[in-house]
């Protein structure tokens, strides 16, 4: 597999649903009412349900995981500016920022694809240990 170049954009689109939103807490035992209980959630700033944004990195991680077989993470930073919501579509983005022998900077977003509003970014070093 040819392993993606500085400059290259890894993309993803995928909408979210309420039950992704159930399962993930169920499986992380994250049950903040805010990702789960949607009476609750309407009640709040929000207006409903919102996603997590471990769910959100996971999902980056599989994008990643598919490109990049065998690497591993070792340095993440992430930021959630924007509430990402059940049933609306995210793109997640993954570009190159630097490639080199054994190691592989991204910088990583996810954007709500109807109004562009940014909601996980950051950054990822990804490391070959011989298996990549």
């Amino acid at each position: 597999m040819t392993l993606p170049a500085a400059g290259s954009v890894l993309t993803l689109d995928r909408t979210l649903t309420q039950t992704d939103f159930d399962r993930f807490a169920a499986i992380s035992g994250d049950d903040n009412p805010i990702h789960v209980d949607p009476a609750f959630s309407a009640r709040t700033r929000f207006g409903r349900t919102v996603s997590h944004g471990m769910l959100l990195y996971t999902v980056f991680w599989g994008l990643v995981r598919r490109h990049m077989p065998g690497w591993r993470q070792a340095v993440q930073t992430l930021m959630f500016p924007a509430p990402a919501y059940a049933g609306e579509g995210l793109t997640f983005t993954a570009t190159v920022t630097e490639a080199g022998e054994g190691r592989i900077a991204l910088s990583i977003r996810v954007f709500r694809s109807q109004d562009d509003i940014t909601v996980c970014e950051g950054q990822a070093i990804m490391t070959n240990q011989g298996n990549g």
